[in-house]
């Protein structure tokens, strides 16, 4: 062997002599021009890099982001074990500055992100117009979205948004074009009005429905898609989904059951990717009917909720912690479903 190159790179070191095949480098995650030695890490070995995300200012006495640690713990213990490459998670609150506008989601496309999961936990004031443009764009440039919110309007900052906003069905924005679902469901929070879908108590779990053909979010194993996500944390009053007017490439994936009506209701959207009408190669992107299924209290009630929560929580997971599995599954495959 010749001359050796020695490079430093994120703590590892890479020896390989000057006359290497430039094939083999390649093969190896590394991009050789020769005489310069110029290298590049492969896209495999880097982190994907998330975003959790919620529409308000860190406010105390609400589902400010400190209450999806949960969550952010989950995500980041993560590591595809197959390639493995792990999980880089960014959790803030929004923030706003002169001009009103969040800096870094409206600028959202410039950013590395690889994914945003937003929670949409406003009361309809939480977005700017340019905030939902840089997502829109975020998209465009092929950046994965997982966009929630909850009952009646909120959330409704999200509708905007392109083609997952569209997805979410308020109470006077983007209504659901099916008249007979504009109806209450939840007869017990009597401040509530439709969508509210009662899958069940915070701190229980409800059974889902995947629609067929199986989607590959909803196998806990889903590189062999076997054994099926049965289970999702339950609430009284979840928001409505579904498939906007006209979009080719996006399905309803999991339905749930009303515990009060006995009506299904949709879970889960799932965009895949796509071109534009502008050429632009859209990243996936699911819409999901209530935050609440990635939040703390939902997940373990001992973690407290802001006060002006009414519904008494019942102890579904504290009893059979064991199914909790099911969620954590599906967030580990929207993990990397919506990076790849």
């Amino acid at each position: 062997m010749d001359r050796i190159s020695r490079i430093k790179e994120k703590e590892f070191i890479f020896l390989y002599p000057n006359n290497l095949c430039p094939s083999l480098l390649i093969s190896s995650g590394l991009d050789l021009r020769l005489g310069t030695w110029d290298f590049k890490i492969s896209s495999m070995d880097k982190p994907i890099r998330i975003l959790l995300q919620t529409t308000i200012p860190t406010t105390e006495d609400d589902w400010h982001i400190g209450r999806f640690s949960l969550l952010r713990e989950h995500l980041a213990s993560l590591k595809d074990e197959a390639t493995g490459r792990r999980l880089e998670v960014l959790a803030r609150d929004r923030e706003e500055d002169a001009r009103g506008n969040d800096p870094v989601l409206s600028a959202l496309d410039s950013s590395d992100f690889d994914e945003l999961w937003l929670f949409a936990v406003d009361a309809g004031d939480g977005l700017s117009k340019e905030d939902c443009a840089g997502i829109t764009r975020f998209r465009q440039r092929g950046g994965g979205i997982l966009a929630t919110r909850d009952h009646q309007d909120l959330g409704s900052s999200i509708c905007t948004i392109g083609g997952v906003g569209s997805a979410h069905f308020f109470h006077t924005q983007n209504l659901d074009p099916d008249k007979s679902h504009r109806v209450a469901d939840d007869p017990y929070t009597k401040s509530i009005s439709w969508p509210n879908y009662h899958s069940g108590s915070n701190g229980d779990y409800q059974r889902i429905h995947p629609t067929e053909p199986v989607h590959e979010l909803l196998w806990r194993d889903m590189q062999a898609k076997s054994d099926l996500i049965e289970l999702f944390p339950a609430h009284p009053h979840e928001g409505a989904v579904g498939v906007p007017e006209g979009e080719e490439h996006a399905r309803v994936i999991a339905t749930g059951t009303s515990q009060a009506t006995g009506n299904p209701f949709n879970l889960s959207v799932a965009f895949e990717h796509a071109a534009d009408h502008h050429g632009n190669q859209l990243g996936r992107a699911v819409a999901e009917s209530s935050f609440h299924h990635f939040v703390d209290y939902n997940w373990d009630t001992s973690k407290g909720c802001p006060s002006f929560v009414e519904e008494p929580p019942r102890d579904g997971y504290r009893q059979n912690p064991q199914a909790l599995e099911d969620i954590k599954a599906y967030v580990r495959n929207l993990a990397f479903w919506l990076a790849s």
